[in-house]
C-alpha cells in the first residue's frame, strides 16, 4: 500500500472548531504555537497533514489534547427518557432500568419500595452503590445496620449477603449503581 492509499486523517475541522470555540484568529494560534499561518490554513482546510509535533503545539496553542483534533466520527449520547425506562419487580417493590440496560460496564436502577417493602438478603458479585433519593431505608449487611434518608450514600460488597427494608410511611426511592462483571 502507497502512502496515497493510506488514509490521512482528516483534522483540519476539529483544529478549526476549538480555535474558534476559544474565540482566536489564525494569526493568534500561529503566534502561540510558533506554526505559519497558511501552513495552519492549509490544516484547517484539509490540504495539510500535519505531523504528531505540530498537533501537539496547536494543541497548546488552544489548551485542548491532541486526540480531541482525531475525533471527528463521536457517537451521540445515549438517551433513555424516564418515561421510558423498562422496569421489573422484586421483593423490595418495582426496580427500573434507569439506564435502559445500555450500558456494557455497570448497571443504574432505581428501586422504588412501598414502606415495609424489602429486598430479602441476596448476595451477588460487584460493589454496589446506593444513594436514597426519598423516604428511609434500614439496610443491613452482617451485623452492619444503618439507616438512611435522602442524600444518603451507601457503599458495599455485594458479595456479602445484605438486606434493604423501606422503612417510614413513605414510599422509598433509592438509586443503585453496581459494576457489571467482565465476561
Amino acid at each position: 500500500m502507497t502512502t496515497e492509499e493510506r488514509r490521512r486523517p482528516a483534522v483540519g475541522a476539529q483544529v478549526r472548531r476549538w480555535r474558534r470555540e476559544r474565540g482566536l484568529t489564525l494569526a493568534t494560534v500561529a503566534e502561540r504555537s510558533g506554526l505559519n499561518v497558511g501552513y495552519l490554513s492549509q490544516i484547517e482546510n484539509d490540504k495539510a497533514s500535519p505531523s504528531l509535533g505540530c498537533l501537539a503545539s496547536i494543541g497548546d496553542a488552544l489548551n485542548v489534547p491532541i486526540a480531541w483534533f482525531l475525533m471527528d466520527d463521536v457517537p451521540p449520547p445515549q438517551v433513555v427518557k424516564a418515561g421510558e425506562r423498562t422496569s421489573r419487580v422484586n421483593d423490595l417493590g418495582r426496580i427500573e432500568l434507569v439506564d435502559g440496560g445500555l450500558s456494557r460496564d455497570i448497571s443504574v436502577v432505581e428501586a422504588i419500595a412501598a414502606p415495609g417493602s424489602r429486598t430479602g438478603e441476596h448476595a451477588h458479585a460487584g460493589d454496589e452503590h446506593h444513594i436514597i433519593l426519598r423516604g428511609r431505608f434500614r439496610m443491613t449487611q452482617g451485623d452492619h445496620v444503618v439507616e438512611v434518608g435522602p442524600g444518603d450514600y451507601v457503599r458495599w460488597d455485594g458479595a456479602i449477603p445484605h438486606d434493604a427494608e423501606a422503612i417510614g410511611d413513605e414510599e422509598g426511592h433509592m438509586l443503585i449503581v453496581t459494576l457489571l462483571a467482565a465476561s
